[in-house]
């Protein structure tokens, strides 16, 4: 027996099971998957783009923030959407990165600033520093460190 129907973002199938052999009832959820994404890492290494490891730094990120975890999902899958978009069967790390701190600063700038110190390998406090100023002042950070 099972009971299917659309999310409530319309991204994916929730579908209800239920186990005859156990008795026990589960959930699943089934994504249209537009194309195979391969991620080009900064080594030149080239892996498979893992949609939950993406989902999993959004959440480390917004750990512990008021944020409702539905939103977090639509956040995920609206990256995901935009890299399928793209057109490119190969996307750099890079860009995956840049797309989730532009999310990120829209939705909580605290989750923000630790993405970014993780993606831009703060070594110092000083680094942090003038990361959260240069957002204050509307600067970039990368032009501030080089």
């Amino acid at each position: 027996m099972k009971d299917s129907r659309p999310t409530e973002d319309n991204t994916s199938i929730r579908r209800r099971r239920f186990c005859p052999a156990c008795g026990a009832r589960f959930t699943t959820f089934e994504r249209v998957q537009l194309r195979e994404l391969t991620v080009l890492k900064k080594t030149g290494k080239r892996v498979p783009f893992d949609r939950d490891k993406l989902a999993r730094s959004i959440q480390i990120a917004l750990r512990k923030r008021p944020i409702d975890p539905e939103r977090i999902e639509r956040l995920t899958t609206g990256i995901v959407r935009r890299l399928e978009s793209m057109g490119e069967s190969e996307i750099p790390s890079d860009v995956i990165g840049e797309m989730v701190m532009d999310a990120l600063a829209n939705v909580d700038q605290v989750a923000y600033v630790r993405f970014a110190s993780v993606y831009k390998n703060f070594r110092e406090a000083k680094d942090f520093e003038n990361f959260v100023e240069n957002i204050q002042t509307g600067g970039d950070f990368d032009r501030e460190r080089d």
